[in-house]
């Protein structure tokens, strides 16, 4: 994501004012929603926050920025039918919540907190991929002109994309029997699957930075390869599995307003990014809920990747107010 502009403005502001236009939909969670949400939080190592008498946290003025949309794969009315204004009434509520407040003048604005929202895009299943189906139907025929014993260790190689002839473990009588033309189709076939299982594994990491799945360190990185296939592996797959499918998400990035005003430098905050399954849900439904739950970490680091199954239910976000509206910074 690129780093806010240095002068953010009036049409890349949320104005307090717009928070009281929420609507009562958005007040509450829908019974409806479904799946796992997944929170990341982290926040810079000298912001802290601090606390008022009563042990709660002092508020802290904030103004929004856009950030902007990022569209998925498919058509879903539901987030297309969003914008910036949407989103960001509803993150005011949670956000309130935490005593982030809506600033009222640029000079007592501490946080300029970028909004970006949108669903993933993701790689076609390894299953159903021609890739997958030509190779299956390579292994076939090259079985099919192999002794029962060689093609039992044969199809064990290919399908772990050694390799037959020379390939590890496989002597070159392996292949006895096999034309060269279908040895040929057995390379090419390997190689298009090499490409799309590169293809696929950018995608995981594209979506695993952009959800906050990253911080697990299980996806592309030394852990994650040590731990495949072994009694470790659980977490590693139930994780690639949900960043394999299409997710809506929000991010959340929080700069130090001052500094972005008065000397042109951008300093990062804190970041919170949350997201949940696009299947069986609505972004406008889904929204309230995954925020509410986020909200916890605005400001605070997660320690980490937390995921959690939405509870039936509905959940209150009470009255929404207007605190008054943030000007231009001066150029």
């Amino acid at each position: 994501m690129k780093p806010p502009a240095l002068i953010v403005t009036s049409s890349h502001m949320i104005l307090a004012a717009a928070v009281a236009l929420a609507s009562a939909a958005l007040c509450r969670a829908e019974d409806d929603v479904d799946g796992v949400t997944a929170v990341s939080g982290k926040v810079c190592a000298d912001y802290v926050r601090a606390r008022a008498p009563d042990g709660g946290f002092q508020p802290e003025y904030y103004a929004f920025g856009k950030g902007g949309e990022w569209a998925g794969q498919i058509a879903d009315k539901t987030i297309d039918q969003q914008n910036f204004e949407k989103v960001a009434r509803v993150i005011a509520g949670p956000l309130a919540e935490r005593s982030y407040l809506p600033a009222k003048s640029p000079k007592e604005t501490k946080l300029l907190i970028m909004v970006y929202w949108g669903m993933t895009s993701v790689s076609p299943s390894f299953g159903s991929s021609v890739a997958d189906s030509n190779l299956s139907g390579v292994t076939k025929s090259i079985n099919e002109g192999l002794s029962p014993a060689n093609a039992l260790g044969t199809s064990a190689a290919v399908r772990n994309g050694i390799g037959i002839k020379g390939g590890k473990g496989i002597g070159t009588s392996s292949t006895i029997g096999v034309r060269d033309d279908v040895l040929n189709e057995e390379s090419n076939a390997l190689h298009v699957l090499s490409m799309m299982n590169d293809i696929r594994d950018n995608a995981d990491f594209r979506n695993a930075m952009m959800l906050g799945y990253d911080s697990a360190g299980l996806i592309a990185s030394e852990r994650g390869r040590y731990v495949r296939g072994t009694a470790f592996d659980v977490e590693r797959k139930d994780i690639e599995l949900e960043i394999e499918e299409n997710r809506y998400f929000v991010v959340l990035m929080a700069y130090d307003f001052q500094i972005m005003w008065k000397e042109k430098k951008h300093k990062l905050l804190w970041e919170t990014r949350f997201s949940i399954s696009e299947r069986r849900n609505q972004f406008d439904k889904a929204l309230p809920v995954m925020a509410r739950y986020a909200s916890r970490y605005f400001g605070e680091s997660s320690n980490g990747l937390l995921r959690k199954r939405v509870l039936e239910g509905k959940v209150d976000i009470g009255e929404v107010k207007n605190l008054g509206e943030v000007s231009e910074p001066a150029k």
